[in-house]
């Protein structure tokens, strides 16, 4: 059989292990003299490199992202940023964060505003200048924003969220310190880790896999829901470590792969609610295999492929293939993942989210074109 052509980069560099956090200040201060940080609601949690960068004779201008970034943070973010004159924008903490400060890096050598770069909403024009370096941190292991080329921005005026996408973007180093994610409440870090899971199972069942992406997610996919189980019953470093790779290889795999019908539902659910992007996502998965099971053409690549990963899951927690998506979404659940309805999704929004996501990035590079009822009932069976 013959390999399908593919395209593989381009990649930053990537820095992986537990303790490597503290190589940051002296790595930054090699490449910049002043740089925007942009952390996440609690400074406290980036006070540790603040005081790294300073102590190498960097000047260190904050900015804080307290949630997912909208147009209008972009835009005051923007403006203080441009003031500080960087070098650099080094970016710590959740998927947010970091997308804030790949945007930033994006947009402040360019003399446009960011609604001429977004897609969608805005005119999705080329930057015309090089983004400055970015270097990403990441404090929870879910989006692997660190490795991915687009920042993901809320228009609230045309409830959307969009992103503003190039592949210089991605970050010119990624830090991936495990040690980061220690102690992340249980919430997020179930929200965040059924996130890093379905980014290594959609890839893998994209229609634009390929074997390097292939590589990454089957490396990937048998490590999380182990993982994850694991924390939600105590802490644990081992376990710490390997969801950090997981979400690390997803970044990786969505980045050259794209995504699927979860997140082609995922994006449009963020511009029409507060729901968490985690949590959508894990409300999601196991009714999205569900729906790809029943749609693939049986013998087809697709058809072997969800039934890998059934199995995978299954032997995780401790059930048959045909029994994984519903032990999947009864693990969620006893875990204290809600379904999408009290996550704030509203039944009478389904219709126009099953439209919305006809249209989405992600949407794209599923297997499957789903039709707008099929996305209605995936909705219905996730609320």
């Amino acid at each position: 059989m013959l390999l399908p052509p593919f395209t593989f980069g381009p990649s930053g560099q990537i820095l992986f292990g537990r303790g490597r956090g503290q190589e940051a200040a002296g790595l930054v201060a090699g490449m910049a003299r002043r740089v925007v940080l942009v952390h996440g609601r609690d400074p406290a949690r980036a006070a540790w490199l603040v005081e790294g960068l300073r102590a190498e004779g960097v000047t260190v201008s904050a900015v804080a992202c307290p949630g997912e970034p909208t147009l209008p943070l972009l835009e005051e973010a923007l403006a203080s940023a441009r003031a500080a004159r960087p070098d650099a924008v080094v970016a710590i903490g959740g998927g947010a964060a970091i997308d804030l400060g790949k945007a930033l890096a994006a947009l402040i050598p360019q003399e446009s505003a960011p609604l001429d770069h977004l897609e969608v909403v805005g005119r999705g024009l080329p930057l015309a200048r090089d983004p400055l370096p970015c270097i990403a941190l990441p404090t929870t292991a879910g989006t692997g924003a660190e490795v991915t080329k687009n920042a993901v921005v809320g228009v609230p005026e045309h409830r959307r969220k969009v992103s503003l996408r190039d592949p210089r973007m991605v970050p010119r180093l990624a830090i991936v310190d495990p040690a980061l994610t220690d102690g992340l409440p249980r919430a997020v870090t179930l929200a965040s880790g059924l996130d890093a899971l379905t980014q290594v199972i959609e890839p893998y069942l994209s229609a634009r896999a390929n074997p390097f992406t292939d590589a990454l997610c089957r490396a990937a996919i048998p490590l999380a829901l182990p993982a994850l189980a694991t924390l939600m019953a105590r802490e644990d470093a081992d376990a710490r470590d390997a969801m950090a790779f997981v979400s690390l290889s997803g970044g990786l795999a969505l980045a050259h792969a794209g995504l699927g019908v979860v997140h082609g539902l995922a994006g449009p659910i963020g511009g029409l609610s507060d729901a968490p992007h985690g949590a959508v996502c894990g409300a999601l998965l196991p009714h999205a295999l569900d729906a790809l099971a029943a749609r693939a053409e049986p013998g087809s690549p697709l058809a072997a492929r969800v039934a890998e990963v059934r199995a995978i899951v299954g032997a995780a927690l401790g059930v048959a293939p045909d029994d994984a998506q519903a032990a999947l979404a009864a693990f969620a659940r006893a875990s204290g993942l809600p379904g999408l309805v009290a996550l704030g999704v509203a039944r009478d929004d389904f219709a126009t989210l099953a439209d919305m996501a006809a249209t989405s990035s992600s949407m794209k590079a599923s297997a499957i074109a789903f039709t707008p009822a099929e996305l209605v009932a995936l909705l219905d069976a996730a609320a």
